[in-house]
């Protein structure tokens, strides 16, 4: 009787150790889950872009060009913007825009719609002229946008729309990044067009 309960105790033991073995590897897991998940959450909630201004290029009867000024939302996560995607429509067609190294350049050297050659891109990519970058982080094959950095995404809408866009009509869209909160387009072009540049947003 002594040595079956003695079997049956350290069995009882061994039991027990496996059991709280098992249980703190759950609660470590858990932990690990929840500080992944917590800082992902934070990431998603204080990051994003915003769209700052827009303006256009008119050749005197369409809008053939826009120009989108963004920056990072306050205190966010630095923003690839090779991960980024535009979504423009005019309000009869919606395109989905990647971005295109081919039409970079790391400042205004020539205006707004002078510096990069906009014939390069077409109905599904965005160049980008760097108009801030303190730490130099925007750069052709790696464009990282972060705190207090200005770019200007360009969008060839003669390629994403029949002839461009022209007057009196409603243009809206987002900007897609990685992770975050969304810049928004949302304007209406004027009933006239014979300026060369427009302001449309805000």
């Amino acid at each position: 009787m002594g040595v079956g309960s003695l079997i049956i105790f350290i069995a009882m033991i061994l039991a027990a150790g496996i059991a709280a073995s098992v249980l703190l590897q759950t609660m470590n897991n858990l932990q690990q889950q929840a500080v992944k998940t917590g800082q992902e959450t934070l990431r998603e909630v204080s990051s994003g872009i915003q769209v700052t201004h827009v303006s256009g290029f008119s050749d005197g009867t369409a809008i053939t060009q826009l120009g989108i000024f963004i920056q990072t939302t306050a205190a966010s996560e630095p923003i690839d913007l090779s991960k980024t995607v535009i979504a423009l429509s005019d309000s009869s067609r919606k395109v989905l825009l990647d971005y295109s190294s081919t039409c970079y350049n790391g400042s205004a050297s020539n205006g707004l719609f002078g510096t990069v050659n906009a014939s390069k891109l077409n109905a599904t990519t965005f160049g980008l002229i760097v108009i801030r970058d303190i730490d130099g982080s925007c750069s052709k094959e790696t464009p990282v946008l972060n705190d207090q950095d200005i770019a200007v995404l360009l969008v060839n809408t003669s390629k994403c729309f029949t002839d461009g866009i022209g007057s009196r009509v409603e243009v809206s869209g987002s900007i897609y990044a990685e992770y975050g909160a969304s810049g928004y387009i949302s304007f209406v072009t004027p009933s006239s067009l014979r300026s060369s540049i427009v302001d449309l947003q805000p």
